[in-house]
């Protein structure tokens, strides 16, 4: 059984925000969401969120998540302080305790499940993650005999020159037996300048405690600044682009290209430069994306391309194309086989299988049945100024150029729309629709500036 205790209290101060520093978003999610997706796959039996700072809209973002019990560290006095605080919680706890920190969000869960096996399989009392640094300066040292058991850890400025040329460092993730961190924590003392409770501290109380490697250091790597923030991002996408590549997704030029981690891409679909795929998306197989185009929370169906678009919290079907330069958004639904053109935005409406709208057209709160073909500059009147208001039309129903639908209407089947018509009432199948004022041509006509001095 093992429980899980993250601390997410610090205010972050180097950000620069009023955010949260654990908010700050990584690859579509917050930074203390990402650590949590991190250990979902242990089961925890207690998710521990200890909050101090914004601790509200820690809980607020965090509310849609089952299962978490949220801790207020009142006053910040350090990492032991802030695990002291999850007694109350863990009364007649007797398993493992997982203790991450909520700004460090790129920890595989890989990793942690094979830390957490070797702590277990050693009966070790405490575990350590450690990682080796090329150039480990400003980090505490962590020494191990040859049995990987913890002799000392000790803080750099404390280090002689001889004990800086350790390259382990301390990446401030633990795993501890609950029982016998129990007996230990609540006498934990702040005997330091910062006068503050640290963790590590407990360390030499406890036996055995050892220390396993992590096998990519970049997994560590806790974010501070702005830059940190940035350089984590850069990390996941070159994971995520990597594994992407090696399940059979085609990115050309992946450094212009990022994709978030929630979304799912089959194989064989292209990527152009330029293009971005956010939040819950889903790209089916054959499809070619870009280049130029923005995806976020949408489903893209077999065999369909889209270029130089924006497709936002919608649906496109199988064999579709979309742009360049076209808008979905507001759960638009577009069927198989249709054609969305040049600068064609589609908000909250359906079109159905076989349904053209080539260009220049706005299509709102609407209905279209299959094999419709939208004329160029069509557009549905959908709001008067106080309502949204719907538009349908029938199958096989043609709009010609410059067409204005006023809603609430209802076109029927098989109907043709003359160009420039505005259309105010409904229209029953099977008809032609001519709704513009007569042409009226008056001969010789010419404005007065223009008129001969004798008119």
């Amino acid at each position: 059984m093992v429980a899980v205790a993250i601390l997410a209290a610090g205010k972050g101060t180097r950000m620069k925000s009023s955010l949260p520093k654990v908010l700050h978003p990584v690859g579509g999610c917050s930074m203390v969401e990402r650590v949590l997706n991190s250990v979902a796959g242990l089961t925890p039996s207690h998710q521990l969120i200890i909050v101090g700072f914004g601790q509200e809209k820690v809980q607020q973002a965090l509310a849609h998540r089952q299962g978490l019990t949220f801790i207020e560290q009142a006053e910040q006095l350090g990492t032991g302080h802030a695990v002291q605080q999850v007694i109350p919680h863990l009364e007649g706890f007797d398993g493992d305790l997982l203790v991450l920190n909520g700004d460090v969000p790129l920890l595989r869960p890989e990793t942690l499940a094979e830390m957490l096996r070797f702590h277990q399989e050693n009966g070790n009392a405490a575990t350590l993650l450690t990682a080796q640094f090329d150039d480990p300066s400003g980090y505490g040292r962590v020494f191990c005999d040859g049995d990987q058991v913890v002799t000392e850890i000790i803080e750099h400025r404390d280090c002689t020159p001889e004990q800086r040329q350790n390259p382990r460092i301390n990446a401030g993730v633990y795993c501890f037996s609950w029982p016998a961190l129990a007996q230990i924590l609540p006498h934990l003392k702040a005997d330091n300048d910062q006068q503050e409770y640290y963790l590590t501290d407990v360390v030499k109380d406890l036996s055995p405690v050892r220390a396993i490697d992590v096998a990519d250091p970049q997994e560590i790597q806790g974010i501070n600044n702005r830059k940190q923030l940035a350089d984590a991002f850069a990390m996941l996408q070159h994971r995520i682009k990597d594994d992407w590549m090696m399940a059979g997704v085609t990115l050309i030029d992946p450094d212009s290209i990022t994709i978030d981690t929630e979304v799912e891409i089959a194989p064989d679909v292209v990527i152009e430069p330029q293009t971005h795929l956010r939040g819950k998306t889903a790209i089916a197989t054959g499809c070619r994306i870009g280049p130029g185009s923005l995806i976020e929370h949408s489903q893209i169906g077999a065999n369909s391309t889209v270029a130089f678009s924006v497709i936002s919290d919608s649906t496109v079907g199988e064999n579709s194309r979309v742009g360049p330069y076209a808008h979905l958004r507001g759960n638009a639904v577009i069927g198989d086989k249709c054609r969305i053109g040049n600068f064609v935005e589609i908000k909250k409406a359906t079109l159905g299988n076989g349904t053209n709208a080539a260009h220049l057209s706005y299509l709102g709160d609407a209905t279209l049945g299959e094999r419709v073909n939208v004329g160029a500059g069509t557009i549905t009147a959908n709001y008067d100024g106080y309502q949204k208001h719907h538009t349908h039309l029938g199958d096989r129903t043609k709009t010609g150029s410059n067409s204005v639908l006023v809603a609430p209407v209802t076109i029927g089947e098989d109907v043709t729309i003359a160009a420039g018509s505005v259309v105010t009432k409904d229209v029953q199948s099977d008809a032609l629709v001519v709704a513009r004022s007569p042409q009226k041509v008056i001969p010789g006509w010419r404005p007065k500036q223009q008129r001969p001095a004798a008119e």
